[in-house]
């Protein structure tokens, strides 16, 4: 089978949206399948290969970290003709994302999408959501989607989401697989760790907590870092560690400085993701305050570091954590700290192991045979598309927008 894979964000990125294009990827290569990847060019990319092909791209004005592409070369609209691609599966609802659905128009293949971003929790990027609003993120949503033959979704909430929407093509629950090959040395070098430990001047005896994300307003790391005065009265040396980086850094900094703990939180900035289990080793305890996830691949990531888990309760996570099965749960302020406590000191080897058994059926084998039978269920059944080669007004004004940015982008740098 040839697939074209459209997506605005790929290495060398590191984002969830990249960890799972990149393992489907990888996993029908293995199983014989031809994948080509269509994304937007990266400056920083390195990486030459037949099979990618990106496209001009500028940075988002909003986020600069992430690209947008903003051309589509007519010859590979007419290149993609000679692919003979079979199926195309679009991960972004940005002018890449249009684009395969322009090409899966323009040669009548069949389209799957998936559905990665809750965006209603992301328009706060968009002029603090007065450009794009949540309700417009909903239209704009569930018009891209109808557009596809088929939709997957990560995980139930998002499914549900889609659906109250007003979504009506089928969609599928497909949880990202995961590599546990990267994991497979979960415990680590333990004097690498300490050296890390070192670094950052974290006494070799001390309790470490972690978050691994992108540094984000919609993270909600700031949640956390207001629970870290009343954990520091009953935990003198505890540290927080955040590993990423990203547009909210300076105000989470500001905050620490405010509260008097800048002392005891530590932003570490990006890590290259080869010492990424090292990081995760660092902790005693995984924690995580976001509700913006669809999945939530950093849960199964630590779970696979051999470390255990206390999240914000949210839908999204309701197949991962199990509470005082296989992580911590808690709900708002009132009862975070006492449960970051409890979790920090207490014997989480069971948990640990129920957590390691428990994230097994997220293989990525498992979640590439899970896509292939949409793709062959596609293919087979091609339902008629509500899209046209005339786009709606909505995705019109989308691309609108964001023309609108480059040309003001290169005025404003002039």
């Amino acid at each position: 089978m040839n697939i074209g894979i459209f997506t605005e964000t790929f290495k060398p990125q590191i984002n969830g949206v990249v960890t799972s294009i990149s393992i489907l990827e990888n996993e029908l290569t293995k199983m014989g399948h031809k994948v080509y990847i269509f994304t937007a060019a990266d400056p920083k990319n390195t990486e030459k290969s037949p099979r990618i092909f990106r496209l001009p791209s500028f940075p988002f004005y909003f986020l600069p970290s992430m690209r947008i592409a903003f051309f589509y070369p007519p010859k590979l609209l007419l290149k993609l003709g000679k692919l003979k691609l079979d199926v195309i599966h679009t991960q972004t609802e940005f002018p890449v994302g249009i684009f395969g659905m322009l090409v899966s128009e323009f040669y009548k293949i069949p389209l799957v999408h998936t559905y990665h971003t809750m965006y209603v929790d992301y328009v706060h990027y968009l002029g603090n959501g007065h450009l794009f609003t949540p309700n417009f993120a909903k239209r704009y949503s569930r018009i891209f989607c109808n557009a596809a033959g088929f939709v997957i979704a990560p995980a139930q909430k998002a499914a549900d989401s889609l659906i109250s929407y007003g979504v009506k093509r089928p969609i599928k629950v497909i949880p990202t697989g995961f590599d546990f090959s990267h994991f497979s040395g979960a415990c680590g070098d333990a004097d690498e760790i300490n050296r890390i430990r070192e670094k950052y001047g974290i006494e070799k005896d001390a309790k470490v907590l972690v978050t691994v994300c992108r540094v984000a307003k919609e993270k909600s790391i700031d949640f956390l870092i207001r629970q870290m005065p009343k954990l520091l009265e009953m935990i003198p040396a505890l540290k927080y560690v955040i590993v990423g980086d990203g547009p909210y850094k300076g105000d989470l900094i500001e905050l620490c400085n405010n509260l008097g703990i800048l002392g005891s939180v530590i932003f570490t900035g990006a890590v290259p993701w080869s010492d990424i289990v090292k990081y995760y080793k660092l902790g005693n305890l995984f924690v995580t305050a976001s509700t913006s996830e669809t999945q939530g691949l950093t849960y199964i990531e630590a779970m696979a570091s051999k470390v255990a888990v206390a999240v914000r309760y949210d839908k999204s996570v309701d197949e991962i954590v199990i509470e005082g099965q296989t992580g911590y749960f808690f709900n708002d302020e009132s009862d975070c700290g006492y449960v970051l406590y409890k979790a920090l000191t207490s014997d989480n080897s069971e948990i640990i192991e129920n957590a390691w058994q428990n994230i097994q059926k997220f293989s990525s084998e498992s979640f590439a045979r899970e896509i292939e039978a949409v793709y062959n269920e596609a293919i087979e059944s091609k339902p008629k598309r509500t899209f046209k080669i005339k786009p709606p007004k909505i995705i019109a004004k989308m691309s609108r927008f964001v023309l609108d940015l480059r040309k003001n982008q290169f005025k404003g740098s002039k």
